[in-house]
Parts: C-alpha cells; structure tokens; sequence
C-alpha cells in the first residue's frame, strides 16, 4: 500500500443536509453529492440501512462516479453480499478493531498520529470516520495526516 492509500479520511454517508452551503455549495444537484464528495475525502462508511437497498445501477454508477482510490466501507448486513469490488470493504467488527478510527469518539490528535505511524510501519491502511458528520474534526484529521506525510 503506498503512503497516499495508507490512511483515508471520511464521513459516514456523503449526502448530509447539514453541509449544504459549508462544504456542498447550496446549489449542487442530489446526483452530483458524491462526485464532490470525493474530492476531497478518499472514503466513505455506509451503514447497512443504506447500502443493502441499493441497485447493481446504483452500485456502478457510485464507483464510476468516484475516483479509482476511492473505497466504500460497509457495515455488515446479515444475509446480504457487497458488491464485488475491490474498492468495497466490508467492515466486520474484527477489521474494524484494526482499520478504523472514528474521529468523533476519540478526537484526540496525538493519539491518532500514533495509530498513524503504527499503521505506516506495517503498511497495513487505516481509515478515519465520522459518525456526526464533523467537518472540523475530518479537517483535523486530514490536515494530521497531511503534515506526516500520509
């Protein structure tokens, strides 16, 4: 994994009402949410509500609207398969103990650049949530990550 894929900043879900005229210009169509999205967060954590209804269409179309880097990390959903993708990851409770971070519950920057650099010394990619939508903490986050150089 290189360093640019080594940690990956995002929210869960992308089409947040509450970013409408702070982060998604006021005017920008529904379609166009995760297209934006995209550029600036290289991930993004869907619950099992959203993503277990969604068609083959959807699907494709998603992936093809987001960058080749650009991964979906999805909450289990008994009795459903994720689509096949390798820019699709489900989060089973034991990869997610080791691969992700939720920004929201453990705020603390110091403690996260630590998780960083354990993560950078084995190689092994770490990703970095919201639950609350938090632009300020995803900032954060991303600037920390910026500044070691992931």
């Amino acid at each position: 994994m290189t360093a640019s894929h080594l940690v990956r900043v995002g929210s869960v879900g992308w089409a947040r009402a509450e970013w409408r005229g702070s982060f998604y210009p006021e005017d920008v169509p529904e379609d166009w949410l995760l297209p934006y999205y995209n550029t600036r967060f290289q991930a993004v954590f869907l619950p099992a509500d959203t993503w277990r209804r969604v068609s083959a269409h959807d699907w494709a179309r998603w992936l093809h609207d987001t960058r080749e880097d650009f991964v979906f990390v999805l909450e289990p959903a008994a009795g459903v398969e994720p689509p096949a993708s390798p820019r699709v990851i489900l989060a089973t409770p034991a990869w997610e103990a080791r691969h992700l971070w939720w920004i929201d519950e453990a705020p603390d920057l110091r403690a996260l650049a630590q998780r960083v650099a354990t993560h950078a010394a084995c190689g092994e990619p770490l990703f970095v949530f919201s639950r609350q939508g938090s632009l300020a903490r995803l900032e954060h986050a991303a600037e920390l990550v910026r500044v070691m150089g992931y």
